[in-house]
């Protein structure tokens, strides 16, 4: 008799893509819940991962400790102290509720990962975040909390599948260009969506390839639905135009970076289709548009997201936040509770029809470096500062011929080996001759104003 064997990777996607479907009758009907119901929802969940967070995380017992928890309403979490990447990263270990996992044990996973996601311990998934701020964060979620991200992120999805008819055999395919590596959560979807299990299924379409080979990948895949960074999406949008695309989606997502107005028409000019934006965070929190819409809606069903000043003080609808802080309700592997986010967010009035929260978001792009006829994309540099855990925080400066990297590393960080993987990555993409020069600093400049900072500066 044959053996046929399951990777790890494979047996935890058999656990939840089952899962992923019994949930989704939920998570369309959730699209509708008025406020009353969602904050009725949040103090449950809140309760829940409060008393989960301070029984199982040494680090959430210590700042927890002497808070009544059920004087914490979901609407002012102020009793709460607020939880910073620094401090997470500094003791991740205390944070995790699993006494098994230890950041080493998470990075080795994250380092072995090759095509297929590598399960932690077998039980986890594990991501590693540049984010807003450019400092490595890396989070690992357990089933629970990824069958809410990801049936939040794709609940409207599922939903215009149904109007049209229902999916077709296999799934709806929808292009991914978006990172390569399941390190990155667009890298990771290819992989969870694969085998026709579900009614969409992503094809993996890597941003870090050359142009030319991502288009051709797509009009050999013709997909009725495309997905990607829109700055990649603008550029196919031109491949279109030009008659080098020849594709025809029904609608396209942008994810990732932040759709400019600018952006946005190009991409609507060249495919002649609604563009939808979403907002997606390693640490869990999530947002839709409607097709044609530049205005999310925040899935608070899964998290708290408050807007703050510096100071951490509410701020009114329309006036843009310094950050948002929020509070996953369902990760109690790794429970973030208050965490800082950089991103800002303009909260902007209700809608009929529902009671999320409704925000448009600032501040997420990074620039192309453009060489000649040769553009490089973020990623290109991001996939491989992100496959070196040593380096804490990083800004990449164009040069004439190359880049000019400096970050702020642990000891151990091979500068040589850095230095090579960026040089091979961006002759792949097709600059002939590449030179980078990569040093460490002890801190990087920040933004005087926002505390941000610029992680991708082009030449001038």
């Amino acid at each position: 008799m044959t053996t046929v064997e399951t990777s790890p990777f494979r047996a935890l996607r058999d656990r939840l893509q089952p899962a992923l479907r019994a949930a989704y009758p939920e998570h369309l009907a959730r699209m509708g819940w008025d406020r009353a119901r969602i904050a009725r929802h949040q103090r449950d969940r809140l309760h829940a991962l409060l008393a989960n967070a301070a029984e199982r995380s040494p680090f959430h017992a210590r700042r927890l400790a002497g808070i009544d928890f059920d004087a914490v309403d979901p609407g002012d979490l102020s009793l709460l102290p607020v939880m910073t990447k620094a401090q997470m990263t500094a003791e991740l270990d205390d944070v995790f509720t699993d006494r098994r996992l230890r950041r080493s044990v998470v990075e080795d996973a994250l380092a072995a990962t090759g095509p297929e996601p590598n399960p932690v311990l077998g039980d986890y998934l594990a991501f590693a975040s540049g984010g807003s701020s450019g400092e490595r964060g890396v989070f690992v979620y357990d089933d629970e909390a990824t069958v809410q991200h990801i049936g939040a992120l794709t609940r409207g999805l599922v939903a215009r599948i149904q109007q049209a008819g229902g999916p077709p055999p296999g799934g709806l395919p929808v292009a991914m260009v978006a990172a390569a590596s399941p390190v990155h959560q667009t890298g990771f979807a290819p992989a969870v969506t694969a085998n026709g299990a579900l009614p969409f299924r992503f094809v993996a379409v890597p941003v870090t390839l050359a142009l030319p080979e991502i288009v051709a990948r797509l009009n050999a895949i013709r997909p009725p639905a495309l997905f990607g960074y829109p700055t990649m999406l603008a550029r196919l949008a031109a491949e279109q135009r030009a008659g080098r695309l020849r594709i025809t989606p029904m609608g396209v997502t942008c994810t990732s970076e932040t759709c400019s107005p600018e952006l946005r028409a190009a991409i609507t000019a060249g495919f002649g289709a609604p563009v939808i934006d979403t907002f997606a965070a390693s640490e869990g929190v999530s947002g839709t548009s409607r097709p044609g819409q530049d205005v999310l809606t925040v899935a608070e069903d899964g998290c708290i997201v408050e807007l703050v000043d510096a100071d951490d003080r509410p701020v009114p609808p329309g006036t843009p936040s310094t950050k948002i802080l929020v509070t996953n309700l369902y990760n109690r592997v790794q429970p973030l509770i208050r965490y800082a986010l950089t991103d800002r967010f303009v909260a902007q009035p209700p809608a009929a029809g529902h009671g999320y929260l409704r925000a448009r978001v600032q501040g997420r792009t990074d620039e192309e470096f453009r060489y000649g006829d040769v553009t490089i994309h973020p990623l290109v540099v991001r996939s491989v500062l992100l496959h070196h855990p040593d380096v804490v925080e990083y800004q990449v400066h164009q040069t004439r011929d190359g880049l000019d990297v400096t970050v702020v590393a642990g000891a151990a960080l091979d500068l040589a080996r850095l230095r090579t993987d960026l040089i091979a990555a961006l002759a792949r993409v097709g600059l002939a001759r590449p030179v980078v020069a990569v040093r460490t600093v002890p801190e990087l400049a920040r933004h005087p104003a926002t505390g941000k900072l610029r992680r991708f500066l082009p030449l001038s």
